[in-house]
């Protein structure tokens, strides 16, 4: 699937699920970053293009300098009209803020793209949302032009193309795509842009690891540089095994070298009933249904009594004062699908104002690694308290990605509580090793489940499928 904005400046590439892209202990690992420049129109996007198609790899962000023009002031508006602003100058271009989006993706946050539009010469009210970038393609006749971006880019390439055919590419774009005239594009080529190639973009050939001649007709040259991208990317990729969640593990019972921050809704009568009934495997699926909604409720009353509070007074119907309080900062609900919509539901049931998000994880049926597949938060969500809703924690593995998701899209760790029905001590070690501020509560914690099904069940077996009735 490809998402492209009207301007064709930033291209994001999903297919399968996208695997870890952190260590095992939380940290993101940095996304793989090529840097290509080149003369305007030299073919420097459509080699692009040709990289990502030729090497198949999901999760892949093709960035454009064009989306980080410089606003102009009234003055330089006036004479872009009249084809008398020089575009192909580096003041021209906003370098901090690609240097700030490009830096961001890397380290696996999520970014706002400003969108420039060609036809006001000016940055349009929309951006464009990016997150999730294995592979990032930075592409712009400055591209490795600033010092502190080309410390960067992890592979550096010039694509240099005959000026006549950058011209007659550059005059079929312009009017095409950009709605300019033809006299208008030949003036400002005269004028500013074969200058600037010259005296600006030229010199940074000498700054590439690889020098592309003709652009995207020389396959061979793009080939090689496809093998040696794919060679990069198979000594970067991150994964997350079995051995390293469960391995670390050695408690000799659940409470065993676990954090303070998991916390253990109190054992009551009723809680324990309803975890014998959810345990049971011969519990008919609407009781399941009622009593996994019944203790959701309570586990998330439990989780929200976790959140700040600060001092709000209020006036009482009697006229009196009355000194109470409020939440701290808005609440946000991230459920993990499929299971966390369970959760939810509890969630809207007492906290009616709160905002909500959705985390696709799905497990590698090959290797059992988590992948995510779709990640949609609410604006803001970084000024949030979250919480996090998935009924189970078995391995950690998706519980990890939900926290890794949140974490770059600006939440901070100490906002974060888990809230899960059940949990096994492997699993709860394995968060609190890569996340130690964030807190985590569970209705039960289970230390019977093996190693060898740890990727598999959990105690309740597997929740969704007793839940929605998809058991085979």
């Amino acid at each position: 699937m490809a998402a492209r904005n009207q301007q064709t400046s930033t291209l994001m590439l999903k297919s399968a699920g996208r695997p870890p892209w952190y260590a095992p202990d939380g940290k993101n690992l940095p996304a793989y970053v090529v840097g290509i420049a080149g003369g305007s129109a030299s073919g420097k996007t459509s080699v692009a293009r040709r990289i990502v198609e030729s090497m198949n790899v999901p999760w892949v962000v093709i960035l454009s300098m064009d989306s980080f023009y410089r606003r102009l002031t009234p003055e330089e508006s006036k004479r872009a009209f009249e084809n008398n602003h020089d575009f192909d100058h580096p003041l021209s271009y906003d370098f901090e803020s690609a240097l700030r989006a490009l830096s961001d993706l890397k380290q696996g946050k999520a970014v706002h793209i400003p969108q420039y539009d060609f036809s006001t010469h000016s940055p349009s009210s929309q951006s464009q949302y990016l997150y999730g970038a294995s592979v990032i393609i930075f592409e712009g006749i400055f591209a490795l032009y600033d010092p502190a971006i080309l410390q960067m880019v992890d592979v550096k390439i010039f694509v240099d193309t005959d000026s006549d055919i950058c011209l007659a590419r550059r005059i079929k774009r312009d009017v095409a795509e950009r709605g300019r005239d033809p006299l208008g594009v030949l003036q400002q080529y005269d004028r500013f842009v074969k200058p600037a190639y010259d005296g600006f973009v030229r010199p940074t050939m000498s700054n590439a690891d690889v020098i592309i001649p003709r652009g995207l007709d020389n396959q061979v040259a793009i080939d090689l540089m496809i093998q040696h991208i794919k060679r990069q990317l198979d000594e970067h990729n991150a994964t997350i095994m079995r051995p390293v969640l469960v391995g670390q593990y050695d408690g000799s019972s659940a409470q065993d070298g676990l954090a303070p921050t998991l916390v253990t809704v109190p054992q009551t009568s009723q809680v324990r009933a309803m975890q014998t009934i959810l345990c049971d495997r011969s519990t008919p699926r609407g009781d399941f249904i009622f009593y996994s909604d019944r203790l959701s409720r309570l586990v998330i009353e439990h989780g929200l009594s976790l959140l700040p509070l600060k001092k709000r007074t209020v006036q009482t119907p009697t006229g009196l004062s009355y000194e109470g309080y409020e939440m701290e900062a808005e609440v946000t609900g991230v459920t993990v699908l499929r299971a966390g919509g369970v959760m939810e539901k509890a969630l809207r049931s007492v906290a009616r104002t709160a905002h909500y998000g959705k985390i696709l994880i799905v497990g590698d049926p090959a290797t059992h690694e988590p992948r995510l597949h779709y990640a949609k938060l609410p604006p803001s969500i970084e000024r949030h308290q979250v919480l996090l809703m998935d009924p189970t924690i078995v391995s950690g593995a998706n519980a990890m990605m939900a926290i890794r998701i949140c974490l770059d899209h600006g939440v901070s760790e100490g906002s974060i509580v888990f809230v899960s029905l059940l949990a096994t001590p492997q699993g709860v070690h394995a968060i609190q090793t890569a996340f130690p501020l964030v807190r985590l509560v569970v209705a039960l914690l289970d230390s019977r489940i093996g190693k060898d099904d740890l990727l598999v069940k959990s105690g309740y077996g597997v929740f969704g499928d007793r839940y929605f009735g998809t058991e085979c």
